[in-house]
């Protein structure tokens, strides 16, 4: 793969990724923009291997195959539980969607990464607001959300 193409790849991962971690600091979330960015540009660097390694003995899949098990393993980490109430959901599924960006961009599918990043702070910016009106006309403390968070 030519140079030129693999920082590309890099590149491209890690401004999604950083994209979707300036949406997570300004909301002050324990996964921020530093972790956002290494989630994204670890995937693609993992994806850009398994590619390689794949041209050689014919199954591009082993590496990315795992990474998707070993992000899930990240985000469980960002998952706490207190009682009845479940805190950072909505960060785990954000460092799992931000993986698939990153594996995306390192797959050289750069359209998929970038409309994958826009739904995803689209769904992280536009719907909380959406969320708070539904849950104060069903009556729901409006300082809680759904996954706990406050």
């Amino acid at each position: 793969m030519p140079a030129v193409d693999l920082m590309l790849r890099l590149l491209l991962a890690a401004g999604l990724g950083a994209a979707i971690g300036v949406e997570r600091e300004y909301r002050q979330k324990p996964a921020g923009l530093r972790t956002n960015i290494l989630i994204a540009l670890g995937s693609a660097l993992f994806t850009m291997i398994s590619i390689e390694i794949g041209r050689e003995s014919g199954t591009p899949d082993r590496i990315a195959a795992q990474l998707v098990t070993g992000i899930g393993f990240l985000g469980a980490g960002a998952i706490l539980r207190s009682g009845r109430t479940v805190h950072g959901m909505t960060t785990a599924a954000t460092i799992w969607v931000n993986a698939g960006t990153g594996m995306a961009a390192g797959a050289g599918l750069f359209a998929v990464a970038v409309v994958a990043t826009t739904i995803t702070l689209a769904v992280l910016a536009v719907l909380p607001p959406l969320e708070r009106y539904f849950e104060r006309r069903a009556g729901v403390d409006p300082t809680q959300h759904r996954d706990g968070s406050i």
